[in-house]
């Protein structure tokens, strides 16, 4: 079974609030989440051209691929026979500072990290990504999860923790 390859753009505002989408459809309907999309595979689009056309699509905002930084890429290996999923975690280094429009994926808010947790997150957001994503929050890591019968086995494959990271 082929990997589902998507994108997760965290957006800051200049006092340093994430951008997050609650999700009207599913997946994770209800839930609140950073914006992004699946990449166009047919079309052989890349990671950083899918954040580009979701940023556009979603944000409403034209961005260049250097406006991007890879923070994290993980893997999930699912051995029910669902779907496998490969996913880049970007952070949109330009800041957001008006609340985009709703779209049909539903509504946008800016959030405080302390706030982040109270929200309803999917649950591996929760408890795997987001605590990778601010570790790693100007460095890079790689992860990947193997699902089964049993539950989840969480691996850190390579981590670059962030060193003096500033803001933009």
């Amino acid at each position: 079974m082929p990997y589902r390859v998507t994108t997760l753009i965290y957006c800051f505002d200049s006092h340093d609030r994430t951008l997050l989408l609650q999700r009207r459809k599913a997946p994770n309907q209800g839930l609140w989440s950073p914006c992004g999309g699946k990449l166009d595979t047919n079309l052989g689009e890349s990671p950083h051209h899918c954040a580009l056309r979701e940023c556009r699509e979603e944000l409403g905002i034209e961005t260049a691929i250097s406006d991007y930084r890879l923070t994290g890429i993980v893997s999930e290996r699912e051995t029910n026979g669902e779907d496998h999923w490969l996913m880049f975690l970007f952070e949109l280094l330009p800041r957001i500072d008006r609340t985009p429009a709703p779209i049909d994926e539903g509504e946008f808010a800016f959030f405080e990290a302390r706030r982040i947790p109270e929200l309803p997150l999917p649950r591996t957001d929760r408890e795997q990504i987001w605590p990778l994503f601010w570790r790693h929050r100007g460095g890079f890591f790689v992860a990947h999860c193997e699902t089964s019968v049993e539950g989840e086995r969480w691996t850190v494959e390579q981590s670059q923790p962030k060193r003096n990271f500033t803001s933009h």
